[in-house]
């Protein structure tokens, strides 16, 4: 996930350029002196916002900032609220007890903070022709959750790779985005 810095707009007398380049709406884009710009978005009763400092001449536009700084901090909220990682525990037919509690205990957190576990083992070599042993692995990772989860996928196999997909029982995974992540 990409981390965009913090913009910091100029605002009307924050402006420092001395000539500009408006737009917005009801507004012929067309080049002005900085006074006649802000004139011109106090008529609309509007903020003269800078857009892009970097080009000549700086490029502001007409708006209702504090309206476009709420509906920046709702589309934020939005999609901050709908991202559910699937968290990837890779196990083998022959993971010991220990080792299985351990993980299980790693997805018991995972499936806390509201997100999807899946559990896959990969068959190396002539293990494939064991697929019974590894789909009775995966049984007993639901038996050992079940109390605390509900099966997306049972167990199902792709190539060398048998998974299931573990959810929350109390989950709101209806339109969300999902994203995956490995834990080994």
């Amino acid at each position: 996930m990409r981390i965009k810095k913090k913009i910091k707009y100029k605002i009307n007398s924050e402006i420092r350029s001395k000539v500009v380049r408006l737009v917005g709406k009801n507004i012929k884009p067309k080049v002005y002196p900085l006074k006649q710009a802000l004139k011109i978005a106090k008529d609309l009763s509007l903020d003269l916002v800078e857009i892009n400092p970097k080009v000549t001449p700086t490029i502001c536009k007409a708006m209702n900032f504090s309206k476009f700084l709420y509906n920046l901090k709702k589309m934020k909220k939005k999609y901050k609220k709908n991202v559910i990682l699937t968290k990837e525990i890779r196990l083998t037919s022959q993971t010991n007890i220990h080792d299985l509690s351990f993980k299980i205990e790693n997805a018991k957190k995972i499936l806390k903070s509201n997100n999807k576990v899946k559990f896959y083992i990969f068959f190396k070599g002539k293990g494939i022709f064991y697929k019974y042993l590894g789909e009775k692995m995966l049984l007993k990772c639901i038996e050992l959750l079940s109390n605390i989860t509900k099966v997306e996928i049972p167990p199902r196999i792709e190539e060398k790779k048998m998974f299931i997909v573990l959810i929350p029982k109390v989950s709101h995974t209806n339109t969300t985005t999902t994203k995956v992540q490995k834990l080994n």
